[in-house]
This record gives C-alpha cells, structure tokens and sequence, in this order.
C-alpha cells in the first residue's frame, strides 16, 4: 500500500484554482520534493493531505486513512511542519515538546530530540524568545516527537544558518533509514537533490514532471537540445527554469500565497 495517495485533487479559493485535478502517489520510505513557485499550490496540496483542507473534489489517503474521516487514527502516525506556527508563547522548548509528546501512545524521548536538534542550550527558553531558526528547528522537533510514519515538512530549512541545515538534514536521512515515508516542499535546490528520491513539480495548481532530480535534469536537457536552447541544464535550477518558463522564487517572495 503506498504511503501517501492523492487522486484527482482540487481546490479554488473564490476564482483562484489552487490545485487543479492533481494526483500523486509516494511510496513506504521514499523522501519525495515538492518544488514550484509561490502560488503554485503546494502548501494547499500539503494542507490537504494533513486534512486541514478538504479538496473540492478528489481524495487523499495517507497509510489507507482519510484524513477527514479517520482524523484521531492519522494523528498517530503523521507528523506535520507547516511553513508557520502558533505555538504558546510562554512555554520553554521543554514545555513544548513534553506537551506534545504526551498526544501520542508511543513516541520519542523529548530531551533526546531537543538535543539531536541542537536546541539543548534552549530548552528552557520560552518560545517567544526564540530566533526564527530556533523556532524552526522546535517546529521540525514537536512534528517528529510521536514518531510518526509519515512525515510533511514544508520550508524545511528556511532560516536555518549552514550548520543547523545540514544538522536537519542529517535527521531527514535518519527518518529514510528508519523506513519514515518523507513529503518536503523547499525552495532549495541543494536540499532537494541532497535528499529527495523523487521530486514532483507542480506549476499553477498541476503536477507537470515527477521523477528523481537527475531525471528531471536529463529531461530537461533534451527538451533545451530540442528547442536549439543554448544554455546547458545541468543543475537542478536549470531544469525547473526550462519545465516551468520561470525561475523558482519571484519579486514577491515576501508576499507568498496562501495557497
């Protein structure tokens, strides 16, 4: 049974389409991409498959559950980082995460993530005195603490300084060894080729290409030859900018959609 399942999806919000008739399927294990403009519709497909937005039509199954209808069944086995938290501002790392343990049957040992985190210095440190980069890594820490099976992170990395990236990222490549089934939506392209088996990309609501970064650097290589493109694709970047016409971030970065 695959890990994730997204048949047919799609959202409008008034008379925007968000996701427009998109399908997707992520196998038990797999660390999976998601690259695409702001606006493209990636965080409503994350938000959708988390079942905090339900589809206009299509469904998703996540480990064979709907995430509407076996809502306290996923919560046990997913594990979610959105772009933004609202956590309470006056709890301490150590609160947080022994709060958030204590949703789940089973799960991690709060200090040992804290630590693996590198937040051990910050555990009593209430959130509100946290850097971003702190609060990121807390995030990543509250979405791991269960244990889960099925892992979605969106922006994994954002604000994180070089040496807490490559510590996150090493925590990724220990959930894939676990056999943790990974969804990560970044606009790095070094952290997708690092980490990701396959990428999806989506471009204005629809999954246009799917497959592993160096397929999608080949395939965008012969479409380049194809049109007599004189540029070379050889990064990943060079490949998102041929399949999509448009370079991966834009003028309003600082005004991402919603959606």
């Amino acid at each position: 049974m695959p890990a994730i399942t997204v048949e047919d999806i799609h959202k409008r919000y008034g008379a925007t389409v968000a996701v427009d008739s998109l399908s997707l399927t992520v196998e038990p294990g797999e660390i999976i991409g998601v690259l695409g403009r702001n606006g493209a519709g990636k965080t409503t497909v994350v938000e959708t498959i988390a079942g905090l937005r339900r589809p206009d039509r299509g469904q998703v199954r996540v480990l064979g559950l709907d995430p509407w209808r076996d809502r306290a069944r996923l919560r046990q086995v997913l594990g979610v980082q959105l772009q933004s938290a609202a956590l309470h501002a006056a709890l301490t790392v150590r609160e947080l995460v022994r709060l958030y343990r204590s949703f789940y049957a089973d799960g991690a040992d709060p200090d040992e993530l804290i630590d693996l985190l590198g937040l051990a210095d910050r555990r009593d440190t209430r959130f509100e005195k946290l850097s971003g980069g702190q609060q990121q890594r807390l995030s990543i820490a509250l979405a791991l603490v269960g244990n889960p099976r099925v892992a979605l992170l969106d922006e994994l990395s954002t604000g994180l300084d070089p040496q807490a990236r490559r510590r996150i990222w090493a925590v990724v490549g220990q959930l894939r060894d676990d056999g943790v089934t990974v969804l990560l939506v970044s606009h790095l392209m070094e952290e997708v080729e690092r980490l990701c088996d396959r990428v999806a990309l989506i471009d204005r609501g629809r999954l246009i290409a799917l497959d592993s970064p160096a397929g999608l650097i080949a395939r965008a290589g012969r479409i380049a030859a194809d049109t007599g493109t004189a540029a070379p694709c050889t990064t990943l970047d060079d490949a998102f900018l041929t399949l999509t016409g448009q370079p991966l971030r834009t003028a309003r970065d600082s005004e991402e959609e919603p959606w």
